[in-house]
């Protein structure tokens, strides 16, 4: 199909941005790697009265760590898969970028614009859910930080502000015996999730689980965070019993909808497969294994 008419700006600079986001009359979208943005817009589910390019804005793509690792909105899949510090230390999400969709969109696609979108079968949002991050956004009164939990309100709707826009991510460093695994499960390579799960794990020096995060993707409205489960992981040993008490209660978090993927019932337990390999291969990870 083809898209409703919209006008078209450049954005010179983040307040160049800010600003036409505010000018707009809440009718603008920001356009970074508009692998997500241009489909709907073809489709009529959003008809943006206007796009906002911010590809030419520079500072927004770098990776670097500062006490934790800051991710720059505009950086690209395929960037963040290749780099070197995200591939040593946080392979949590080489695992979650490789997965995305195909090697032509993630040339394009931005993180940034994978978060702000907000659909609840982007595999992300579960990814950051699992190792706590936090966004940057920035706006008219400056900037301020949204916890990656506070970010996601329903399906396409985030906590950011019409004349907000989204400039990093940071995520915490890991800890000493620390893990984490995105786990997908898909009709065929590049689809879209009937089922993920990331994992991370923090072991203490007795092996108990110190911290745990699990987040699920395509299991309702919005990315979910499955809070019981990690309940029943933190401060014991993680035995077999323990796994699959966890993985049941993440199955349980879940709220998946029939569709052309399968059914309801199925998905859930697929959500409990997943999280019972992927809290496994977490905690191998965290001590110290491939």
């Amino acid at each position: 199909m083809i898209p409703a008419s919209f006008d078209y700006a450049v954005a010179r600079d983040v307040g160049h941005a800010i600003q036409l986001l505010g000018t707009s009359g809440g009718e603008g979208k920001v356009l970074a790697g508009g692998q997500s943005l241009i489909p709907l817009m073809k489709f009529r589910l959003a008809q943006p009265a206007l796009l906002i390019d911010i590809n030419r804005v520079a500072g927004l793509s770098a990776i670097k760590e500062n006490g934790d690792l800051r991710i720059g909105a505009l950086v690209r899949e395929n960037d963040l898969e290749a780099n070197p510090i995200v591939r040593q230390r946080y392979p949590i999400l080489v695992e979650t970028a490789a997965v995305i969709a195909d090697p032509l969109v993630r040339n394009l696609a931005t993180i940034g614009g994978n978060l702000a979108h907000a659909d609840p079968a982007n595999d992300h949002p579960a990814t950051m859910l699992a190792v706590r991050a936090s966004v940057v956004a920035q706006g008219p009164k400056g900037e301020r930080m949204i916890p990656i939990d506070e970010l996601f309100v329903d399906t396409f709707t985030t906590s950011l502000a019409p004349d907000e826009i989204l400039t990093q991510i940071r995520i915490p460093k890991p800890a000493p015996r620390s893990g984490g695994t995105y786990l997908k499960l898909e009709r065929k390579v590049g689809d879209f999730a009937i089922a993920g799960v990331a994992v991370m794990i923090v072991l203490d020096a007795s092996g108990k689980v110190a911290s745990a995060g699990i987040g699920l993707t395509n299991a309702g409205p919005t990315a979910i965070r499955a809070g019981r489960a990690e309940d029943v992981l933190t401060d014991q040993m993680p035995d077999d019993k323990t796994i699959a008490e966890a993985a049941s209660r993440a199955a349980a978090a879940a709220e998946p909808v029939s569709d052309l993927r399968g059914p309801a019932a199925y998905k859930k337990d697929v959500f409990r497969v997943l999280t019972r390999r992927a809290i496994v291969k977490a905690i191998a990870r965290a001590k110290g294994g491939a």
